[in-house]
């Protein structure tokens, strides 16, 4: 347990104690503050009454960032991959 870190942090008026990487810190609690402004950013713009129900819509909401991330990235990478061919092309036929 050496260079480990013991922390609480609290999500959704429930406190979770960790022990974790001291470079980790920064991250996890960054991420719970975020999780708390979500909270109550749903809780103000929809009648939710269950805590439940709220995480899922964060879970959801986190979920989904994380995978339109991917699809633009996959999208970004297909449209460098044809710019290079392109600019390729254009090399190979100049060198001609």
């Amino acid at each position: 347990m050496a260079g480990k870190l013991k922390i609480k942090l609290s999500v959704a008026d429930r406190v979770y104690p960790l022990t974790i990487h001291p470079d980790q810190e920064e991250g996890l609690r960054k991420a719970a503050k975020k999780i708390e402004g979500m909270i109550k950013q749903f809780e103000q713009s929809y009648a939710v009454r269950d805590k439940q129900d709220v995480l899922a819509m964060c879970a959801l909401q986190f979920a989904t960032q994380v995978e339109q991330k991917v699809i633009d990235k996959d999208s970004d990478d297909v449209q460098i991959s044809d710019r290079l061919n392109a600019l390729n092309d254009l090399l190979q036929n100049h060198l001609l």
